[in-house]
């Protein structure tokens, strides 16, 4: 049967806006990791966080253990980290890396540059690496970015924006259409896939049943059981009781309401019926995820925005 539908939403998890630097323009900052360490303490860093903005990291030296939504990843030299807005993610010890963080509102690029970039795609790579040629033009742009960050005041300011927005583009462009290594897989999956991620994203809070998805995009249930294991390597009801769980995740990791709030807003018709499935799936109650995850973030400091005194940049 149809999953409860949703009387309201709670509380938006709380998210760090985005706030420039003081004396630069709005909307892109390039720091380096020792930059970042100098602003912002241990403790807040170690602390999962929503950011309404993205974060594009690359590391010159050391190693970096990254976690985004839950899942850990390994970052080395030539390697980089993309965490969209929306995506919580929590920073590994940085004491023994050393590299570039770009952090950008979305808005700062024009619409067709956005969509050629897949900047709203969720389900993109959170770490890729740049092979061959590759890797040079990545590196060529990101270095060309953070020099014109870094001469603010020497252009008119209109031209200064322009050319930030464009070398952003150049980067944001390259990094979203590398080059695919001989013998891997296709990149592009078919289009039923894609629909039904799509319908997915918008309707999860609202239905978990794959039959009522392929009523709704026209297809029958073993057409997108078909296209999402071919997609996504999963069955189409564990693709979307995945997405179901990850953001019950996000909501019990950063939100204030109760598990039963979280329950209603995610379409459970009883919080005992969320529990079950909460816990089946990721193998802990809800509680206990939560106690967890702020367990290990606890004694960290408030976060502030980026740019503003003792600032939070990420």
């Amino acid at each position: 049967m149809m999953a409860k539908s949703r009387h309201h939403a709670p509380r938006d998890i709380p998210e760090i806006p985005f706030a420039a630097p003081a004396g630069t323009p709005a909307g892109v900052e390039v720091m380096s990791l020792a930059e970042l360490r100098r602003r912002v303490s241990e403790h807040t860093l170690a602390r999962p966080q929503r950011p309404d903005f993205h974060h594009l990291l690359t590391l010159t030296a050391g190693d970096l253990r990254h976690v985004v939504d839950f899942a850990g990843y390994a970052l080395h030299p030539g390697s980089w980290l993309w965490v969209r807005p929306g995506q919580v993610h929590q920073w590994g010890d940085l004491t023994r890396a050393e590299g570039t963080l770009i952090l950008f509102q979305q808005d700062v690029l024009d619409p067709a540059t956005a969509t050629a970039a897949r900047v709203d795609d969720p389900h993109a790579p959170v770490v890729t690496t740049p092979v061959a040629a590759d890797a040079e033009a990545v590196t060529m742009a990101a270095d060309h970015l953070r020099h014109e960050f870094q001469s603010f005041g020497h252009l008119p300011l209109e031209l200064h924006i322009a050319a930030l927005r464009h070398l952003l583009a150049v980067l944001l462009l390259r990094l979203a259409h590398l080059t695919v290594p001989v013998g891997s897989p296709a990149s592009e999956p078919d289009e039923t896939y894609l629909r039904f991620r799509d319908a997915v994203e918008r309707h999860f809070t609202a239905t978990r049943r794959v039959e009522d998805y392929a009523h709704m995009l026209g297809y029958s249930g073993r057409t997108l059981a078909r296209a999402t294991l071919a997609g996504a390597g999963l069955s189409a009801k564990e693709f979307i009781d995945r997405r179901v769980v990850l953001e019950a995740k996000r909501l019990l990791a950063h939100g204030d309401e109760s598990a039963a709030q979280i329950s209603d807003h995610l379409g459970f018709v009883t919080p005992s019926q969320f529990s079950k499935f909460f816990m089946q799936r990721a193998g802990r109650t809800p509680i206990d995820f939560r106690n967890e995850v702020r367990g290990r973030a606890e004694g960290a400091e408030e976060s502030v925005a980026p740019g503003q005194g003792s600032a939070w940049a990420g």
